[in-house]
């Protein structure tokens, strides 16, 4: 990993949090002038491509080995191969997406299933959801922002399949929060009846990271 320790509040900050267990700074990661006309949560500046900001080796995980499992408070557990993944319901969502490190990314386009659609037939009263990834990495989120709409496992970005730097074969999208929520590589949702904390979370970082309210560290 490249830091254990959170940046200071309102600094720039040093590691890719939306990219996996640890990540370096490219270079041009620095805070940019607001542009004008265009709403921007707060600290955030327009990014006119889709930075990656990686430490260590992408996980190389092929379609044919993937699968999805949500597992409910009681320990059930329902799989999804890729097979049975895309032969749900597919949603075709263009949002803006806000990562942690400032930069921010209007009009993305994806293609994928709605947790919608993945919850729908599963029985449970949990609160919270812990989302695990192919390599280790877990974000806690409530189950709310999971639901209503306001979040998928996205396979297509761009109209191209998901490449694996930015998460491929499949990955988290929950756009209204800061983007390391929406974690790359997913294949895991553990369904809580109390929080804790996941990977950056237990480092400083805020446990929902909604943009809007600039929910950058615990505390904030």
């Amino acid at each position: 990993m490249t830091s254990t320790t959170p940046p200071a509040a309102g600094s720039p900050d040093p590691v890719g949090l939306d990219h996996g267990l640890g990540a370096t700074l490219t270079p041009g990661f620095q805070g940019r002038a607001r542009p004008e006309g265009v709403t921007l949560p707060p600290g955030q500046y327009e990014e006119q491509g889709f930075p990656v900001l990686s430490a260590g080796p992408t996980p190389n995980i092929d379609s044919s080995r993937w699968s999805f499992t949500v597992t409910d408070e009681s320990g059930a557990a329902k799989t999804w191969t890729w097979a049975d993944l895309m032969a749900l319901p597919q949603d075709k969502p263009t949002v803006d997406i806000h990562c942690v490190t400032r930069w921010s990314k209007f009009g993305t386009r994806w293609r994928g299933v709605s947790l919608d659609v993945l919850l729908a037939d599963v029985q449970s009263t949990a609160d919270f959801a812990m989302v695990g990834s192919y390599g280790g990495y877990t974000t806690n989120l409530p189950v709310a922002d999971l639901l209503g709409g306001k979040a998928w496992i996205a396979h297509t970005y761009d109209g191209k399949p998901l490449h694996p730097e930015h998460g491929g074969p499949a990955r988290l999208l929950v756009p209204h929060l800061y983007f390391w929520k929406s974690a790359k590589w997913v294949r895991s949702l553990t369904l809580m009846p109390t929080d804790r904390p996941g990977f950056w979370e237990k480092l400083g970082y805020h446990d929902l990271g909604d943009p809007w309210r600039e929910q950058r560290y615990q505390g904030d």
